[in-house]
């Protein structure tokens, strides 16, 4: 198993503890960590991370484009809360999609935040113990260390962009984004997809609804302006000139599922009615499964039958799998080896029976529908 060695370099005052004057700050204290520009001279983006980022990306853009007839597949832990497990996770991964790679365009999953309806472990990036402290100076380094390491080995990286300041730390090892179900009208996240390097994905509501992130594609496709940090970590006005890679993401919600051919069809005619390109994501996990781990392997295949029937429109899978099957609780004992600590997951051996899967389903839809440009 790989190990990965943090660098330990810190500013010195990367604890030094800012208390706001009473009526600026309320109740908040603030800890310096390091600014984007020291982040990345520390961590910086290697020749064979650079090569796997820009390829991932191209890749992306071209499966979603229907320039390339590969299916997108978007596959990983819910969140990553360990670091050897997701390396090892990484391994097995690359071996997979260099055997599928005829078939599908595979991007690992490496979620450093996780959003919640109410509390709970927020993530790796802002709470890297796992324990509440919200070392966020250590999260930062160890999130970039951890996707360097997977970039160096070959493949794309996915991620949810949580908080609006991560991208300046992040996003040059990232080769698609998402904004979530809770955040996906949220107009600064709207305004951060459309300035981000690599496509997008918006995922509809949590209530359901596919038009706000039929809004949030067009909002996104659009030029803005807005407070945002620069590399230096100052303030300042960012311009985006608006992403064009941005699609829907159907993850069902409101109790129901919207991955079967009737709920494509309606999405798909919003988005035409909207000018916007059909091509879409559909997640097999959360609302579409129930958050069953055993039930999403089941969606997947009904997924994967809409493409070997020839929809074209379906451009890209999202599966939740990590190496052991389920989720476990954070505890006084040993945890679970690459279980994990938020969504249940399906297991490596679903994972890889999963992905053939796709990858059969990818090839009869190249028989039946019309040969996009490889």
């Amino acid at each position: 198993m790989q190990s990965l060695h943090l660098p330990t370099e810190r500013r010195p005052d990367a604890r030094t503890e800012h208390v706001p004057p009473e009526g600026i700050g309320g109740r908040h204290r603030s800890y310096a960590t390091c600014t984007p520009a020291e982040l990345l001279r520390a961590l910086p983006l290697t020749p064979a991370a650079a090569r796997s980022v820009h390829t991932g990306r191209a890749l992306v853009r071209r499966v979603l484009r229907e320039e390339d007839d590969r299916l997108l597949v978007l596959v990983g832990p819910c969140s990553i809360h360990d670091v050897e497990a997701g390396l090892a996770y990484a391994t097995a991964l690359r071996a997979q999609a260099d055997r599928l790679a005829d078939d599908l365009a595979v991007v690992m999953r490496v979620y450093v935040e996780k959003p919640r309806t109410t509390v709970g472990w927020t993530g790796l990036l802002p709470d890297p113990a796992l324990d509440g402290s919200h070392d966020l100076d250590r999260g930062l380094r160890t999130a970039r260390s951890l996707m360097l390491a997977v970039a160096e080995q070959g493949l794309p990286i996915a991620t949810e962009w949580l908080s609006p300041a991560a991208p300046a730390y992040l996003a040059d090892l990232i080769s698609w984004g998402a904004i979530g179900a809770r955040t996906v009208e949220s107009q600064v996240h709207r305004q951060l997809a459309s300035g981000l390097p690599m496509p997008v994905g918006m995922k509809n509501g949590s209530a359901g609804s596919v038009g706000v992130a039929v809004d949030a594609v067009r909002c996104a496709a659009a030029p803005h302006a807005y407070l945002g940090l620069d590399p230096d970590g100052r303030p300042g006005t960012l311009r985006t000139s608006g992403n064009p890679d941005c699609h829907v993401v159907l993850r069902g919600g409101a109790g129901r599922p919207n991955y079967r051919p009737g709920d494509v069809r309606a999405a798909v005619a919003l988005l035409a009615a909207a000018g916007l390109p059909t091509g879409l994501v559909i997640d097999a996990s959360h609302g579409n499964s129930g958050k069953d781990h055993e039930r999403q392997a089941q969606v997947a295949r009904e997924i994967g039958a809409q493409v070997a029937a020839g929809d074209t429109d379906v451009r890209g899978v999202m599966l939740e799998g990590f190496l052991v099957p389920g989720r476990q609780d954070l505890g006084p004992g040993e945890p679970v080896f690459g279980q994990s600590v938020t969504d249940a997951c399906m297991g490596w051996d679903a994972t890889v029976d999963v992905l053939a899967d796709l990858a059969a389903a990818a090839r009869s839809r190249r028989r039946t529908a019309p040969a996009a440009a490889r």
